[in-house]
């Protein structure tokens, strides 16, 4: 009589998948194409894969268009400063800040992503506006 071993592996299919993703994300810090072509594949690939790389899909959709909007409505906020005639550091202040803060948005999220893939892990919460539902801590 042999013995197998009855506990299930968590399904990783999709896994390297999601994480090209992640890294076309991080890459586009560098050449801005990259990224959409990340959330090309995603929308493809969604929906076949299993759930916990598909969780990690949505996760990646979100970004890129949470992102995408948000340069939108910083490059409007840019030009209505200009139309009203704020002064020119206004609107740098405003652009250089906003990119700023859009860019750590973005690499902390892919972090947490990362993260929770390499675990084999879900995104608990892909329609987050944050990091998925994760607790973001500097000493992690």
């Amino acid at each position: 009589m042999s013995h197998t071993d009855t506990t299930l592996a968590p399904d990783t299919r999709g896994r390297g998948l999601a994480a090209a993703i992640y890294v076309l994300y991080l890459g586009s810090i560098m050449a801005v194409i990259t990224a959409p072509i990340g959330v090309v594949i995603a929308h493809i690939r969604r929906g076949r894969v299993p759930p916990m790389a598909d969780s990690h899909l949505l996760f990646q959709i979100r970004t890129f268009w949470l992102g995408a909007l948000g340069g939108l409505i910083a490059l409007a906020a840019w030009n209505l400063l200009g139309w009203i005639g704020a002064p020119a550091w206004a609107s740098w202040v405003l652009g250089y800040g906003f990119f700023t803060a859009c860019l750590i948005w973005t690499i902390a999220r892919c972090g947490v992503g990362i993260q929770r893939l390499m675990a084999a892990r879900p995104v608990d919460n892909p329609r987050s506006l944050l990091f998925g539902g994760a607790a973001v801590r500097l000493g992690d």
